[in-house]
């Protein structure tokens, strides 16, 4: 299985290369292979999971630290809104241990307001070119927007995370079979204006596995190959304090699909609500105790801001369950 999935991101790969000019490599100050890295480590995050890569504490676990290039993150306030400390930012995160970075110009947060696909990509590519500059770490983009997504990878990205699971932009599903990238399908009820306005299920982790099943059903029917595809839960999106832990203690539930699981935990509400810290820069034990537990429990990627805790506590993880 693995060499298959590599050989058909090589194939995408070597697409992508052919569309470079010389110039745009220069400008980059990349060589060619760098560029391939990036799609040959996303083609090993999203090899079927085996019995073997989720045992608790397994060196598989990858960490992808999270950029917010918006005025009004819920975690940072827009402190890397600017490119310039948006690309420091990055390289900061790969420094520390990310081993996907995810850059997304939409806060999702409860109650938030759509952004412009124009606004969208006025954020993002300039931050992609100045990081493309010094690194080829695997560049997740989130957004649920397929222009969006099609100009960043054409700058080089190589995931689109979707928190829509690809149901709001009707050309999304199209544009993934076409670039063969990495695609996150993310589970969400409602929108983000919506979404925690009593969410309600009568088996949260049930209906999730339900949803799943259904959004790589259509992903296959669209020619979306499976080796391209991660799950993420979706903590904090529609979801109660109870949904959320519910998620995370059955998210064994989840490998039954065979899909990569991503779990984004960090920093947020619910971990305020049963710390009492209300201030989302003060939660990163909370994010880091979640993130360990998920780990155990099969996750194969950690969505969070804080990267070099997170490094550490998989680091113990790892020794203790050896």
């Amino acid at each position: 299985m693995h060499n298959e999935v590599v050989s058909r991101f090589k194939f995408h790969v070597s697409r992508f290369r052919l569309r470079l000019s010389t110039p745009e490599l220069e400008t980059w100050n990349l060589e060619p292979e760098t560029i391939v890295r990036g799609d040959r480590a996303v083609a090993e995050m999203t090899e079927k999971q085996k019995p073997e890569t989720q045992r608790p504490g397994s060196s598989r676990a990858r960490l992808m630290g999270v950029l917010n290039v918006t005025p009004d993150s819920f975690s940072d306030g827009g402190r890397y809104f600017q490119p310039e400390a948006a690309a420091q930012r990055a390289l900061e995160l790969e420094a520390q241990g990310a081993d996907i970075l995810d850059i997304g110009a939409e806060s999702t947060r409860p109650g938030s307001s759509a952004v412009s696909a124009p606004e969208q990509s006025a954020r993002l590519l300039p931050v992609l070119k100045l990081f493309r500059r010094h690194s080829a770490l695997p560049v997740s983009i989130d957004t649920r927007v397929a222009a969006v997504a099609e100009a960043c990878l054409d700058e080089g990205a190589n995931i689109i995370n979707d928190i829509s699971a690809l149901r709001h932009d009707p050309l999304m599903p199209g544009l993934a079979a076409r670039r063969k990238c990495g695609v996150i399908l993310m589970h969400m009820l409602g929108t983000p204006e919506t979404m925690q306005q009593d969410p309600h299920y009568d088996d949260v982790v049930t209906e999730i596995v339900h949803f799943m099943r259904e959004r790589l059903a259509a992903c296959a029917e669209s020619g979306i190959m499976e080796a391209q595809l991660m799950i993420d839960p979706g903590i904090g999106f529609g979801k109660t304090l109870e949904h959320n832990l519910a998620i995370l203690r059955r998210l064994g539930e989840l490998m039954a699909l065979q899909r990569p699981v991503v779990v984004g935990a960090s920093r947020k509400s619910f971990l305020g609500l049963l710390t009492g810290e209300r201030i989302a820069e003060r939660r990163t034990a909370a994010s880091v105790a979640a993130g360990v537990l998920a780990v155990q429990n099969g996750a194969a990627i950690l969505r969070v801001h804080d990267v070099a805790e997170h490094r550490a506590a998989l680091k113990v993880l790892k020794a203790l369950s050896s």
